[in-house]
């Protein structure tokens, strides 16, 4: 048999999925395969690339390896550039000199970044986003450097200020346009993603167009701004865009677009019947697709034609969900809505900064398009009505507004049709996955490994979870509860293997248990379970790079990018000279004080920089870490009890102190909060709380699983009138195993309500011993309590540990964009609008 010759040129992330999806079909063996890759390594993610910067490598992100592309039995060619086909004779020839020759020919050559054509742009320190080596090349820039600007204020381009930030510059953002992703978003959510960006330290210059890029005292780079503005830089990153290559097209003879791009048709092929062009280099009724799934679509529709089947491109739905410098985004169809006739729902929160806005038909019957902006979380429901053309609800703008019961709006699925797209990156189908599981797929890993859905972008990782778990109860499947793809597994499960098997880090937890490299699931939670069985510390260098973004600096981040800082003061409990400390401490460093809730008084307003001689003044005082950054013991309250007030039965305060200072290491699934009341008139409030204690003329009672909040619950009465040890044996077994069985980030209140039997079945294990494990409860506790360190006074004592806490990683200067204004005595954040004041010359 004489096998036809496939030559693809270019092996970016559209060209691997072609390769990849021809590898699946048994047409594969009638063909001999040839890949012309100019890069020097195969395929790898670049939706991605960002996280390269914060820490994973280039085979992190490879798609494919060169023996997988030789198991597939393709000759792959790296670094090796196509440069000209001879149409007539059907060659390729590359950079190298070989030629090849082909029946049918791919081009897969993506696109490149478009960079403005500004005076002095090609000078050395000027860069573009788009390959590993570019990002070498800027990190290698940025050493010596202080301040980054990213010349584009779309997706790629705030992507791009996000890694500035992570190599510890300066950012700035400069936006020829008057708002940020313009072309997803609309003027709101335009206008609160840049308040969100501004307040994360990176500054945004929207309306700004550059004329001229110099170089000033032998070093830096100037900008000159139009209207006599300018800004210095060490380093700038075009990332304005993109522009279709098509440049070997072109010098064959192949049709390009009047701006542009490769001409196809629906069937993907050229102007040459022998040619396809698929990706970001394809021009498809005048449109280039920017996005990574439409060019997965058009790979798999030169697949089925080179197979012999039929297949068409029709064009792609470009609706898209991310996570910009932590800042969730969603758009979905028509944005703007631009279509005659469309009417836009709107919902604002400038309290929280979510900003949702649907646009509908003139009838408010179907959905056109979306923005969500701060909370993404309605964005699978959105899509599925949007891609389904689904009638929307009686009532639309239930879909984006807050639920009065707690309840998240969301299209359940059994609502959706079979043909519902789930994954569009793939093109898989609620069918096809309903096909998957009816086929003996029998978890969402199982699943994912069969039809590819949420292997692309991540997008649909939810619904696609809704749909597995809905199909598999309907078949009487016991539903999946692994905590996420890298660990098929409970956190109940996992924190048992990490107990019997005593693993103390994440790499040896993976390698036992677990695939890949995992995720922002699987990382804190086995942090957080390490600290509950080991207590080391959380910066200790196996699990510094587990701990979320406020465990990282051990301080909650605000919205100027500052933090705060909490020390404990146990039961409300404070002595005058302790007081005086604390004011002192914020007159020197100009702190906004807060007396809270929790009865302590949080400092607001420290810079980085600043927290650990903060924190060193503080522990020479006495004070101790508040853990108000932590999933752990916040606060213990207390009434003053028996010893002042005439209606107290006990010593409330003796007893909050006794209880804060023996659990006020134990690190927990969510966050705990306890109180202790002196009598019955509850002044402590105590059956708001995780742990709540009430004074009784026979000693104490002692309530459980409260909370305040979003959905707030009355404890509930799990024991009366106990003695001072019994109580503590009590709290001591309720909460190792509360800490053993909850899930990830489950309040007491859900785990008990969770608990088969409840409150019942909870005093059966704590108080009668059911499972006949107390002993071994207050043993763990007993450990978690010897083993106690205030984790602030160990790293401000460490030298490695300080390191953390520098604003830039190549300087001690301070971030001067941090700007205050005084309110009411006190400094506060300055708005965005009192910013722009300040910087204006007098």
């Amino acid at each position: 048999m004489v096998k036809q010759k496939i030559v693809v040129i270019g092996n970016g992330m559209v060209g691997h999925h072609f390769l990849e999806q021809l590898a699946n079909r048994p047409e594969r063996e009638l063909f001999d395969v040839l890949v012309f890759c100019a890069e020097p390594r195969p395929a790898y993610d670049r939706v991605h690339l960002s996280e390269y910067f914060g820490g994973r490598t280039a085979d992190d992100l490879a798609m494919g390896k060169v023996e997988q592309y030789r198991e597939w039995g393709y000759d792959l060619r790296l670094n090796d550039a196509a440069v000209s086909i001879d149409r007539e004779n059907k060659i390729v020839t590359s950079a190298s000199g070989a030629s090849a020759a082909y029946d049918h020919l791919v081009l897969a050559t993506g696109s490149y970044p478009f960079v403005p054509p500004i005076p002095g742009h090609k000078h050395d320190k000027c860069f573009v986003y788009r390959t590993i080596e570019d990002l070498d090349n800027i990190q290698a820039a940025a050493k010596d450097g202080k301040v980054g600007v990213v010349v584009g204020g779309g997706l790629l381009g705030l992507e791009a200020a996000n890694a500035l930030k992570q190599l510890g510059l300066e950012a700035h953002v400069v936006e020829f346009a008057p708002g940020l992703m313009s072309v997803q978003l609309d003027e709101g959510g335009s206008k609160l993603l840049r308040e969100k960006i501004q307040a994360l330290g990176v500054t945004v210059h929207t309306s700004t167009a550059t004329e001229l890029i110099e170089e000033v005292d032998g070093r830096r780079l100037r900008m000159n701004f139009k209207g006599d503005k300018s800004l210095d830089t060490d380093l700038i990153v075009f990332s304005a865009g993109i522009r279709p290559e098509d440049s070997l097209a072109k010098s064959a003879g192949i049709e390009l677009g009047e701006r542009g791009g490769i001409v196809v048709d629906n069937h993907c092929r050229t102007s040459d019947k022998n040619i396809y062009a698929i990706g970001e280099c394809a021009l498809f009724n005048n449109f280039i697709f920017g996005l990574v799934a439409p060019g997965y679509t058009m790979a798999r529709t030169a697949v089925s034609l080179l197979c012999g089947e039929a297949a068409e491109f029709n064009g792609a739905d470009m609706s898209t969900k991310l996570k910009l410098l932590g800042v969730e985004v969603g758009s979905i169809g028509d944005a703007h809505g631009r279509a005659e006739g469309s009417a836009a729902i709107t919902f604002v929160d400038e309290q929280t900064g979510v900003y949702k806005r649907m646009i509908t038909d003139r009838e408010g019957k179907k959905l056109r398009g979306a923005v969500l902006v701060g909370d993404t979380g309605d964005y699978d429901t959105l899509l599925q009505y949007h891609l389904n053309d689904m009638d929307l609800p009686e009532h639309p703008e239930q879909l984006i507004l807050p639920a009065l019961d707690g309840a998240a709006p969301a299209l359940g699925a059994d609502a959706l049709p079979d043909t519902a797209t789930i994954c569009s990156c793939h093109n898989v189908s609620k069918g096809d996955i309903v096909g998957a599981v009816q086929g003996g797929c029998c978890s969402l890993g199982e699943v994912k490994d069969c039809t590819k859905a949420s292997t692309g972008c991540g997008g649909c990782a939810a619904l696609l979870k809704n749909v597995v778990d809905t199909e598999l109860a309907a078949l009487g499947v016991e539903v999946n509860n692994d905590l996420c793809p890298h660990f098929p597994y409970t956190r109940q499960e996992i924190f048992h293997m990490v107990q019997v098997e005593e693993i103390k880090t994440f790499d040896e937890l993976l390698h036992r248990h677990g695939t890949g490299k995992g995720c922002e699931i699987c990382k804190p939670t086995a942090a957080s379970i390490f600290a509950s069985l080991w207590n080391e510390h959380i910066h200790n260098k196996p699990h510094v790079g587990l701990q979320d973004t406020n465990d990282t600096f051990m301080a909650n981040m605000q919205k100027n990018g500052t933090y705060s800082v909490v020390p404990r003061i146990a039961g409300g409990e404070i002595t005058p000279d302790k007081l005086i400390v604390l004011g002192q401490v914020a007159k020197k460093y100009d702190l906004y004080t807060k007396i809270t809730g929790g009865q302590r008084i949080d400092l607001f307003g420290a810079r980085l920089e600043e927290l650990p001689e903060i924190w060193r003044e503080l522990t020479d005082a006495g004070f101790e870490t508040g853990h108000a950054y932590g999933k752990s013991l916040r606060t213990v309250k207390s009434c003053v009890g028996s010893t002042w007030c005439r209606f107290g039965v006990q010593d409330s305060v003796g007893m909050a102190l006794t209880v804060e200072n023996r659990y006020k290491g134990l690190r927990s699934p969510h966050k705990i909060k306890m109180a202790v009341s002196g009598c019955t008139r509850e002044c402590a409030e105590a059956q708001s709380k995780d742990i709540g204690v009430i004074a009784t003329e026979n000693g104490w009672n002692l309530y459980v699983c409260g909370n305040g909040g979003m959905r707030p619950r009355h404890a509930d009465l799990f024991a009366t009138d106990l003695d001072d040890v019994t109580l503590i044996k009590y709290i001591d077994r309720v909460l190792m195993f509360y800490v053993r069985t909850a899930d990830k980030l489950q309040r007491t209140s859900v785990w008990m309500e969770n608990l088969e039997g409840g409150l019942d079945y909870l005093r059966e294990v704590v108080i009668e011993d059911k499972l006949g494990i107390c002993d071994e409860l207050e043993r763990q506790m007993g450990n978690v309590v010897g083993t106690y360190q205030c984790e602030w006074k160990t790293a401000i004592n460490d030298p490695e540990m300080l390191k953390r806490f520098r604003q830039f990683v190549n300087t001690d200067e301070k971030d001067e964009k941090i700007v205050f204004v005084e309110e009411r005595k006190q400094r506060r954040p300055a708005t965005e609008e009192e910013i722009v004041k300040i910087a204006e010359p007098a």
